[in-house]
């Protein structure tokens, strides 16, 4: 092959990676779709549900009911972050979720991510769609380059990258925003140690030191980037692989070792020196956090990957779909699917199997580890057993994303060195290909046997599911035979270009296979219904003066969605939220004085408005889907099935108090409180030594809240007497307060709520958060 023809087919394959990326996204990029799935916001939840969208009388369909956290968690998180920054203040503190929670120190906000920049320069729900689309064609990019430093064929790095960036796991997780951020660093940061490695002399007088330098600097970034695009487990996987990929690369070097983990040791302690900024605060959080008790059990169905489960790596939709709402396999279908394809399952088993280099036997071992540590094995329970922090609360199934990385790695590996053997030892690596293929034979036909025999041997709803596995075995089964036809036929013919038209059948295949298992499986939403505006929710823009609600249902305004809009909710779904909130909550759901934490799953929703939380926490408003009579509530709005009631008995969100009643700890505490009931609104209960004499408010005594903001409140005060201020925000160390200038302290009274002592004149209250 000429020079020209070879250079022509390099940049023809490169090429094709965006355009693989364009044809996926397409309803985004032609039509305006965005890659949010803001159809389960007006097809799931009221008051949206309540008004008809685009002449859909019947409700609006949504595709796919599994992905609605990128909607109520990312998202919303990010469009606050960035609406702070844009005011110039660092987005510390999520006023509108779990009455009061810290914003920056919630890890997935991302707040330093620096792609973060395209916010400022498009629409918010532009740059987000772009951001999504930036995660497929940045790591298709960077899979591309790292396979093409491994000395592999251009058609090798075209099917390892199209197979990882479609891969199961990466289109899962793609429109959370967070986690294909974090992963698509991974190639990159594994290139840059491949550049460093091509020569490894760092004299001063060598004239490739500055290369080497931009190389340093570019694993450096890659680290730094994937660390704060906003998802701490993936990327201590990612930090895991790519560390381990560096000691392998040390370990052969035969020289210069100590000089290459110096260098090394450098950039670990810049990154570590440059990501303190996010780290630390995370920490801190963390501490306070509930999430050691509230993050389900490791012994729940589920928490593994059921080993039936593997089926889905030759089969994605064996058990189902959440698309076509007929799954009907173990909990979670995104947390179980780590499909790369047939073909390049195919390749991949070839190069373990056949191929024996240090490359192919690191990413057997990772495959191996992460399989070992994703299934219900006995060494997969140790960190539980154990209760190692953080291991011990992070499900172990997004492990996938090593498995489906080193399997895509692997399927270039194979179908590259199957390619160069294709002539010289052509029918020797075709016999090796025909054992895979008859062992993926005996699997298809034992699937195909179980399925057909479900009418001898089964009844009832498994006769049901059965039958969804029997449709959805036909495609991959068809994928499968294709290849074998078309590899037993071409290997029957000696011809010249018969190569070529097996890579060009391998690979159009195999983007046949993954475009349609990702657009099956991805939601594009029309602009108009995110986050749209309806009746009842502008009646509570105009009204709630920093007021709280609650919802009694949670198909209405589900946790998260009020930051949206700038309206304080009680409720919360975060991994990471403070465990004295948790007591509080549980408590109140129980209404009892017991503060044993709750398992709320990460989701905190509270519906019991009859009990005093309600009015301490400042709850003025409360959405029902069906009519309420209760003496404290008055009927304000109405939408559909949506009732906006008014809660007559609620707390001023900010009061002073005539007496403190001092406790000794946390328990009895709450148990004051449940005795005082509504007398909290003059007596206040803490468990810290609160020193101000008794006394009684006064008609002449005023709170005015002047402004309340993410990171700031002020208060203009007026007092006869020395009072006790209660402002109903949840307690956290980090916030200060200021009077008239002055710092003093902030307490912590009724179970985890701010108090202040001021004293007696006018005086200007100011709180603020710090990050330290």
């Amino acid at each position: 092959m000429s020079n020209l023809k070879r250079f022509f087919l390099i940049k023809l394959y490169f090429f094709l990676l965006p355009l693989l990326i364009t044809l996926f996204f397409y309803p985004f990029i032609f039509f305006g779709k965005f890659p949010v799935p803001a159809d389960t916001i007006v097809g799931m939840y009221h008051p949206w549900r309540d008004v008809i969208w685009n002449n859909l009388t019947a409700g609006v369909p949504f595709k796919n009911y599994l992905v609605t956290d990128p909607v109520r968690q990312q998202y919303v998180w990010r469009n606050l972050v960035i609406e702070e920054l844009k005011k110039g203040k660092l987005p510390l503190w999520n006023p509108y979720s779990f009455s009061g929670t810290p914003l920056l120190a919630n890890f997935q906000t991302a707040v330093f991510y620096p792609l973060n920049f395209l916010f400022f320069i498009f629409s918010f729900d532009f740059a987000w769609g772009l951001l999504i689309l930036l995660q497929s064609l940045l790591g298709i990019i960077f899979m591309y380059l790292f396979l093409r430093q491994l000395n592999l064929g251009k058609e090798s790095c075209v099917l390892g990258s199209v197979a990882f960036i479609f891969s199961g796991f990466f289109i899962a997780w793609l429109e959370w925003n967070t986690i294909g951020h974090v992963v698509l660093w991974l190639p990159l940061t594994l290139l840059s140690i491949e550049k460093i490695f091509e020569n490894n002399k760092f004299s001063i007088t060598d004239y490739k030191i500055s290369r080497k330098f931009f190389w340093l600097l570019i694993f450096l970034c890659s680290l730094v980037f994937s660390f704060f695009a906003g998802h701490l487990q993936i990327f201590l996987y990612s930090f895991i692989f790519s560390f381990s990929y560096l000691m392998a690369k040390i370990i052969t070097l035969p020289k210069n070792r100590f000089k290459m983990i110096s260098i090394f040791a450098i950039n670990y302690l810049l990154f570590f020196i440059v990501t303190l900024i996010q780290w630390w605060p995370t920490f801190q959080f963390i501490l306070l956090s509930a999430r050691s008790v509230d993050q389900g059990s490791w012994l729940k169905t589920g928490w593994f990957l059921p080993w039936q489960n593997l089926i889905q790596f030759i089969s994605p939709d064996f058990f189902g779909n959440p698309t076509t709402n007929n799954y009907w396999g173990i909990w979670n279908y995104g947390e179980f699917i780590g499909y790369i394809g047939i073909i390049p399952l195919i390749f991949a088993l070839y190069a373990l199997f056949f191929r024996f280099d240090k490359k192919v036997l690191f990413l057997g071992f990772f495959l191996f580890l992460s399989l070992i540590f994703a299934l219900p094995t006995p060494i997969a329970k140790i960190p539980y057993l154990l209760n190692i922090p953080l291991l011990s609360s992070s499900q172990p199934t997004r492990l996938i994303f090593i498995a489906d990385f080193s399997m895509s790695v692997l399927a270039a590996f194979g179908f590259n060195q199957f390619i160069c053997l294709f002539n010289d030892k052509r029918y020797k690596s075709a016999l090796k290909i025909k054992a895979i293929i008859i062992i993926l034979s005996v699997d298809f036909s034992c699937l195909w046997l179980i399925t057909l025999m479900k009418s001898a041997f089964f009844n009832g709803e498994l006769i049901n599911n059965l039958a969804v596995s029997q449709r959805n075995l036909i495609f991959p089964s068809l994928i499968f035979i294709s290849f074998s036809l078309i590899f037993i036929v071409l290997f029957k013919i000696k011809a010249n270009k018969i190569k070529f038209l097996f890579i060009l059948c391998c690979l159009f295949i195999t983007i046949f296979d993954l475009l349609r298992f990702a657009w099956k499986f991805t939601p594009f939403s029309n602009k108009e219904w995110i986050f749209p505006s309806t009746k009842v929710i502008n009646r509570l823009q105009r009204e709630s003066n920093n007021f709280r609600l609650m919802s009694l249902d949670r198909r209405i305004m589900p946790p998260n969605f009020s930051t949206i809009y700038h309206l304080n909710d009680v409720s919360g779904y975060d991994p990471l939220y403070l465990l004295s909130y948790n007591q509080l909550i549980a408590s109140w759901e129980r209404d009892k004085p017991d503060i044993t934490p709750g398992s709320f799953n990460r989701i905190i929703t509270p519906i019991n408005f009859e009990n005093f939380i309600t009015d301490l926490l400042g709850v003025k408003y409360i959405l029902s889907l069906k009519p309420l009579e209760r003496q404290k509530l008055s009927l304000i709005e109405s939408e559909g099935t949506t009732y906006l009631y008014e809660n007559l008995y609620v707390f001023p969100r900010a009061f002073f108090v005539e007496k403190i009643e001092q406790v000794r700890d946390k328990q009895e505490e709450i148990e004051k409180m449940f005795n005082l009931r509504e007398k909290l609104r003059y007596i206040a209960v803490s468990s810290e030594n609160i020193k101000i004499d008794p006394s009684k408010n006064s008609s002449k005594d005023t709170i005015k809240i002047e402004s309340y903001e993410a990171n700031y409140v002020r208060i203009k005060t007026k007092n006869e007497e020395e009072k006790l201020l209660v402002l109903t925000d949840v307690y956290y160390p980090l916030w200060k307060v200021y009077i008239d200038g002055q710092k003093s302290k902030i307490w912590c009274v009724d179970f985890n709520l701010r108090g202040v002592i001021v004293p007696p004149g006018e005086h200007i209250i100011e709180f603020r958060i710090d990050l330290i």
